[in-house]
């Protein structure tokens, strides 16, 4: 349990340094530059690390939220894949709703250091894997990854991604689907230029594949696809 005023003393923190789950509150109109807040399940109101000004594009609260309604109890059991994980918000979201482990890619250094200081403040280090590096480089050689339960994989990168590097991202979905066990999902995120006719109808030679299902949430829209 976190010790209470454990920060109360010391000076702010530079932005160069991590903001600890301790840090200051966050403002409600200003969720990109404050420490994120898991939202839901067993760790809700615990913060994650966070580099101010950093090359990070957290999730709003509330299209977070309507992921997780999306995905419903699916999450229980399940391996969260964070993609392009920033601030890992989605991954640890997974965990404190029930997932049993979360592979967090993240390409920038310091950052995957903060998604590793996260696993230690809120005590789930032993669930977490940070591999870090261009997880668009996975479509060549794919990482050995957990196969003990249905991945749930979030595609929340740049938004400009899917206007200057959609092949590379289509190119390892399709390699992540192939290997990914049975009712696994691909949650992606993306702004309202991009609609489900612009991702690929079929990642997979399943059967069972669905459809995309795509809900808008202004500026953001939500795709699900079920495997």
């Amino acid at each position: 349990m976190p010790r209470k005023n454990a920060r109360q003393h010391r000076p702010s923190t530079p932005v160069a340094k991590a903001v600890s789950l301790a840090g200051a509150p966050r403002s409600v109109d200003d969720e990109a530059t404050s420490p994120p807040r898991l939202i839901g399940g067993e760790l809700k109101g615990r913060r994650l690390a966070f580099r101010p000004g950093g090359p990070t594009r957290p999730m709003k609260d509330r299209v977070r939220e309507t992921l997780f309604d999306l995905l419903g109890t699916s999450i229980r059991g399940a391996i969260a894949i964070d993609l392009f994980a920033g601030t890992g918000a989605l991954g640890f979201e997974a965990i404190s709703r029930g997932a049993v482990r979360a592979v967090f890619a993240e390409r920038h250094f310091p950052t995957a250091d903060c998604l590793r200081q996260s696993g230690r403040e809120l005590q789930v280090d032993d669930r977490i894997e940070v591999i870090a590096g261009d997880v668009l480089l996975w479509s060549r050689r794919l990482p050995p990854l957990p196969l003990d339960g249905p991945w749930m994989i979030f595609v929340s990168p740049p938004w400009k991604f899917f206007q200057t590097r959609l092949p590379e991202l289509t190119a390892l979905m399709r390699v992540l689907a192939a290997e990914a066990p049975a009712e696994s999902r691909f949650l992606v995120e993306s702004d309202e230029a991009i609609s489900a006719s612009d991702l690929p109808d079929r990642l997979s030679e399943r059967e069972g594949e669905q459809p995309w299902d795509s809900r808008r949430l202004p500026p953001a829209i939500l795709h699900q696809k079920r495997l």
